[in-house]
């Protein structure tokens, strides 16, 4: 299908008060691409998910999301805390 087999009669006509109204953005936090994989889950988990109906992906991976975003801030929390180990040496 080409631009021109495209049927826009349906469509209003964008004029630029339509612009003037629009609404900018900043700062909108980008979501890394996605990945497909393979990946082994225990059935009675998977059947759950699934049982959560339509968007069950979705919401697998929001929650692997907060768990890496919760670690990583754990480990900020956790590096700044605790202080690196220091050399100690025999005497001899």
């Amino acid at each position: 299908m080409s631009d021109k087999d495209i049927d826009f009669s349906d469509l209003p006509e964008v004029t630029p008060e339509m612009f003037a109204k629009g609404v900018v953005q900043r700062g909108i936090k980008l979501r890394p691409a996605k990945a497909q994989l393979t990946l082994r889950l225990d059935r009675d988990v998977l059947e759950w998910f699934k049982h959560q109906g339509r968007g069950y992906q979705t919401k697998m991976n929001a929650l692997l999301r907060a768990y890496m975003e919760e670690s990583q801030a754990h480990d900020t929390r956790t590096k700044t805390s605790v202080r690196p180990a220091q050399s100690v040496r025999a005497k001899t």
